[in-house]
């Protein structure tokens, strides 16, 4: 079982911060062998969705209120590391993250620029795919609404 919490920008430990900037470039980076810019200045903006193991961050999203990324609310730079994806902890932190928008925002429409390969994974989760694939950072992505 996963610890989750949600927190701002300002709420991040340093600890928290250096954490959830490793997991993602050694996700997004090293593993998707995808040179891309992860500090994008829009960390501060987000609230930041993290899912603890025994004490060691494994899960993080970030999510945005709707037009601070997208015209609709958002969720971005959903990852879990390799060695906890057998356990679904994606559903966990996804759950999750579709709450604190609710909770947050008070919407419940959001969209996502989801990796084709994980098409499904966001269909089980309630996400439609809308439009044509495209390329972001040289990986194929598709546009994803859930209402």
């Amino acid at each position: 079982m996963l610890k989750i919490q949600v927190k701002t920008f300002e709420e991040l430990t340093k600890q928290d911060l250096y954490s959830l900037l490793q997991l993602r470039s050694e996700v997004f980076v090293v593993e998707q062998n995808c040179v891309y810019q992860d500090i994008d200045g829009k960390d501060q903006k987000a609230l930041h969705v993290l899912g603890f193991k025994e004490g060691k961050l494994i899960g993080y999203t970030r999510i945005f209120k709707p037009g601070d990324y997208f015209k609709e609310s958002s969720i971005g730079r959903v990852v879990v590391a390799k060695h906890g994806r057998a356990y679904k902890y994606g559903y966990d932190i996804m759950k999750v993250s579709i709450k604190a928008i609710k909770e947050n925002y008070n919407t419940s429409l959001i969209k996502i620029s989801a990796q084709v390969y994980l098409k499904k994974f966001y269909t089980n989760l309630g996400f439609t795919a809308t439009g044509e694939t495209y390329l972001e950072d040289d990986i194929p992505h598709i546009a994803m609404i859930k209402e």
